[in-house]
């Protein structure tokens, strides 16, 4: 991702590409890393240091990282004054307040911050549809498909997912989905995890795939799939590439990308 961040931003015009953070790679280029050559790319060297987006005085951070790794650097851009715009997942409850408090609107810092489980708006609107759907079937199960280098299981999408379906459903004054009846669970974890509001989850984890999402409703007589598939990163560059031109203007802290669309 952070390669596809930076190809992107070398691309899009009224961007630059000031500074790129990576202990795997530091010394490398990014040219060496995306496979162009010539300027801006060959000038832009990694680095291991966070004060490196200080020095190259950055406006917008993009951080695909690791949690713990994003912690520390969300810390430094929240005290350095700088944007983040943020696509790790496995967020906890407490971390997003720790969040909302370093990016505390009318800070004397200033800088904001939009963390987003997912970014291709196809993914948003997938969520957007599940929800609408949520009160009008009586169970729904969600399968989250992704890269054999995923750590986190299940996906800060599903998860996102099935809170929002939980919530319409909730607002729609409907009770909860039917309970799971299983009795006998012959293969351990054969009926995945029970996520937000009961709804069962399941992660798949393979080479080949990217990012992919299936949400599965079921009443008497009918059934509803509701499926978005990235089969690149390049699908997630036009929700970044909103979020980092959106930032400056969306004070404190800003769940998903959804505001940005206007849904």
């Amino acid at each position: 991702m952070g390669r596809e961040v930076c190809r992107t931003v070398l691309q899009r015009s009224g961007l630059e590409l000031a500074a790129a953070v990576d202990p795997g790679y530091a010394g490398s280029t990014v040219a060496d890393l995306i496979g162009t050559s010539g300027p801006p790319s060959e000038a832009v060297v990694v680095s291991a240091d966070l004060s490196t987006l200080t020095d190259a005085d950055v406006d917008v951070v993009v951080d695909f990282t690791h949690l713990e790794i994003s912690r520390a650097t969300l810390a430094h851009c929240a005290s350095a004054g700088i944007h983040a715009v943020v696509g790790t997942t496995g967020f906890t409850e407490d971390d997003l307040d720790d969040l909302a408090e370093l990016f505390a609107p009318g800070s004397a810092h200033g800088a904001n911050c939009i963390v987003a489980a997912n970014f291709a708006i196809g993914a948003v609107l997938m969520m957007r549809f599940a929800a609408l759907a949520a009160p009008w079937f009586e169970s729904a199960e969600i399968i989250e498909l992704h890269h054999e280098a995923k750590r986190d299981a299940p996906s800060g999408t599903s998860l996102r997912t099935a809170e929002g379906m939980v919530a319409a459903r909730a607002a729609a004054g409907r009770d909860g989905f039917l309970a799971d009846a299983t009795s006998t669970v012959v293969v351990e974890g054969a009926r995945g995890g029970a996520g937000p509001g009961g709804i069962r989850m399941h992660s798949v984890r393979l080479p080949g795939l990217v990012a992919h999402q299936e949400v599965l409703f079921g009443s008497a007589g009918q059934g509803l799939t509701i499926r978005h598939d990235s089969y690149d990163r390049a699908s997630f560059m036009d929700g970044v590439v909103l979020a980092v031109e959106s930032v400056a203007t969306r004070p404190g802290l800003t769940l998903g990308i959804e505001p940005l669309l206007g849904i």
